[in-house]
């Protein structure tokens, strides 16, 4: 019977059209490549230029910010969206909608696909710690699962054979040809379209990024084939975004003036500093200055962020919590009105 499946082909759907946008270069040679909505220069509102990883009593650490728990105590917010919110680790998330769907944001169980994962940790020696992940009768049980992009740390071929063919799959545009074969149910979104499970409206919408696929460590292919999405569940009246790895740009504020004010923001704060490439990583990775402020663009009623943890890859980052550690920090310095709630991987919210 698994053997069968292998061999079945996947059904493949694509939703675009009128209202949506599909950022493709018309012509040089970059045709045929998908772009950001918000290309060149970028100017930040905030910055933090000194002290910005002070310690903080908030965080119990093994060594110095690594292997750390937020052990603070936090006020749920009074929100009653419906929601329930689970962190499996950097960016995995497993959602319960106010109406009992069952959703996946960018799940990734182990580290890397094979063959690629014994090259990075060969050339790399570094080794991701698992976060946590499903049950049994939560694998048979879902509804659909999300991913933003093709990057090894959002999307693992692996995982899509063990969470198997039953879920639907929503992808951003040109990703589907990446799955492996065994009658996967996938819809390719353009930025801006909407399907529905059931009652759940599920809107793909623009982030500020880029894709490509490494073949070997270090040396990349596919350069902005496939398209970068964030997220939109609503249902009820009630909304929750995911904005995918990004960097900040004005589609926070359009994504507001389409939608709306947004209960809970979903909001990513690693992965923004290199000290070969420092403009590059920032320019598609929210710093967590960047991403209060996309809160606020937003309208956030509860920002959880993620990216930091112990199962995190750490690109670009001091730390296992070093980008947690300047968040607490920022969030003083700006005077910041978003309501914040951490997790630490395995830990579930109700809103």
């Amino acid at each position: 019977m698994l053997l069968s499946a292998c061999h079945t082909p996947n059904q493949i759907e694509v939703i675009a059209g009128e209202d949506t946008i599909t950022p493709l270069h018309q012509d040089g040679e970059r045709k045929g490549r998908f772009h950001n909505l918000y290309p060149g220069k970028k100017t930040y509102p905030t910055t933090c230029e000194a002290d910005c990883y002070p310690t903080s009593p908030k965080l119990q650490c093994e060594q110095d910010s690594e292997n750390c728990q937020y052990i603070a105590e936090q006020e749920t917010p009074k929100l009653n969206t419906g929601y329930t919110v689970r962190w499996l680790g950097h960016a995995g998330f497993m959602i319960r909608t106010p109406n009992g769907q069952k959703m996946l944001f960018d799940p990734v169980k182990e580290q890397f696909d094979s063959p690629v994962d014994l090259a990075f940790r060969l050339a790399s020696g570094f080794y991701r710690q698992p976060g946590d992940w499903l049950t049994q009768s939560e694998l048979e049980n879902l509804d659909a699962v999300m991913y933003s992009h093709i990057h090894y740390d959002h999307f693992n071929k692996a995982d899509i054979e063990e969470l198997g063919n039953k879920p639907r799959y929503l992808t951003p545009l040109g990703m589907a040809d990446n799955f492996p074969t065994g009658g996967f149910n996938i819809s390719e979104m353009a930025w801006y379209a909407k399907t529905n499970i059931s009652d759940l409206a599920i809107h793909a919408l623009p982030a500020h990024h880029f894709s490509s696929r490494v073949m070997v460590p270090f040396i990349y292919e596919d350069n902005d084939k496939d398209l970068w999405n964030g997220w939109l569940l609503e249902q009820n009246g009630k909304t929750l975004f995911f904005a995918g790895d990004t960097g900040y740009s004005k589609h926070f504020k359009d994504i507001q003036q389409k939608y709306g004010d947004i209960d809970i923001c979903l909001m990513p704060i690693a992965s923004y500093y290199s000290e070969e490439s420092p403009n590059w990583y920032r320019y598609v990775h929210t710093t967590p200055e960047d991403a209060l402020n996309a809160a606020n663009d937003l309208n956030c009623k509860v920002m959880i962020p993620w990216g930091f943890g112990n199962s995190t890859w750490k690109m670009g980052d001091r730390t296992s919590h070093s980008a947690l550690l300047r968040l607490l920090h920022m969030v003083d310095e700006m005077n910041s009105q978003t309501p914040l709630y951490i997790l630490n991987e395995g830990e579930s919210i109700s809103l």
